[in-house]
């Protein structure tokens, strides 16, 4: 069994976060529970646990600042015989990564699986919100950010996928359908998601629900 490792991070302690929403998977097996504080901006605490593509935990925080900018995302993810960590932070020069891998998540059952973190951080040159794989809560950021969307707006997201923490550069776009409303679309994929009063996700079709 392999150990790879480039620099280990560790989640920063998060005091007590006044909210939380609970978010039961549809495709499998899993959830993801979430404890925040929105009040200024975003400070998030979050599990993510799933059956596929193979079993895994990611334990997450994020931060925004006040305008709902992404500034900070940290990860562990893990599964039986392996683990890896993920630490991103974005400034004005744009976004730092650094990463640390133990085990072996090709023999886990991700032949295919690509290194975490970013190959070539300079393509997320023009991503200010991160996208966690199969997360509800990370499509809240662009929409609180850019406010009320009178037609659709594209964006770039530094897209974490799930469970390798590989962060690729992806195009995004929103498109409001009505109070509540808003479709999702990501190359061919599309998704009409349904939303709170305050743009968090209740239902995702095939993916989630609360």
């Amino acid at each position: 069994m392999s150990t790879r490792q480039v620099t280990a991070t560790r989640p920063q302690t998060v005091g007590v976060l006044p909210r939380s929403l609970l978010w039961q998977r549809t495709d499998v097996h899993g959830a993801e529970h979430v404890l925040f504080d929105d009040r200024r901006g975003l400070t998030a605490r979050g599990v993510a646990v799933a059956a596929g593509p193979v079993q895994y935990t990611c334990r997450y925080e994020l931060d925004t600042d006040d305008g709902w900018a992404t500034t900070r995302f940290e990860a562990i993810a893990e599964g039986g015989g392996w683990l890896r960590r993920l630490h991103m932070t974005r400034t004005d020069e744009g976004w730092r990564t650094t990463t640390a891998e133990h085990g072996d998540l090709a023999a886990a059952g991700l032949p295919n699986a690509l290194p975490p973190g970013a190959e070539d951080p300079d393509r997320l040159a023009e991503a200010v919100d991160i996208d966690l794989y199969n997360s509800p809560l990370t499509n809240t950021l662009p929409l609180r950010r850019l406010g009320p969307l009178d037609g659709t707006v594209t964006i770039v997201a530094a897209w974490i996928l799930l469970p390798s923490l590989t962060v690729i550069a992806n195009t995004q776009t929103y498109t409001p359908l009505g109070p509540g409303r808003v479709r999702y679309a990501s190359g061919s994929f599309t998704a009409d998601l349904e939303l709170d009063e305050h743009g968090y996700v209740l239902r995702y079709p095939g993916l989630a629900v609360r």
